[in-house]
């Protein structure tokens, strides 16, 4: 694995953190809208990811003990999807509001506030580890540069 490559898999997570940071605050946005443009209420989004290169980590740990060639090592992580949470939302009592069926229910989105706020810290944890990183690849540049002098 060459300094660039480890450059690399940095950036594929810091995009996918950052794809899934837009996707949670989207969330948060709606938290409260019992009317999306289909009509029902709107439905929470989860950012779904998958290694690039498709190597496992059985495989890679197999290879950094045998010794096997560079290409069996991952080389990062890409967003594969954005999918919609299927659980239900829940149902308040509020007679008044435009939405409310019959007996005076509004159905609610599937979005917990506080859930999204650890996945929120999640993301911006991992984001800063990957920064971190990139950091410390560059820092191992700069000290091989200074070898030769």
């Amino acid at each position: 694995m060459s300094f660039f490559d480890a450059f690399d898999i940095s950036a594929t997570a810091l995009t996918a953190q950052r794809l899934r940071m837009d996707v949670i605050s989207q969330n948060m946005a709606n938290a409260n809208t019992t009317r999306a443009a289909d009509g029902t209420p709107y439905k929470r989004k989860v950012a779904i990811f998958r290694e690039i290169a498709g190597s496992r980590f059985s495989s890679v740990l197999d290879g950094a003990l045998t010794g096997a060639p560079r290409a069996s090592y991952g080389a990062g992580v890409r967003v594969s999807g954005i999918v919609n949470d299927e659980t239900p939302g829940t149902k308040v009592y509020d007679p008044g509001h435009p939405d409310a069926d019959t007996d005076g229910y509004v159905a609610m989105p599937n979005v917990n506030t506080v859930t999204e706020m650890v996945d929120m810290i999640s993301a911006s944890r991992s984001y800063e580890a990957n920064v971190t990183a990139m950091n410390n690849t560059k820092a191992m540049i700069a000290k091989t540069f200074e070898i030769g002098r």
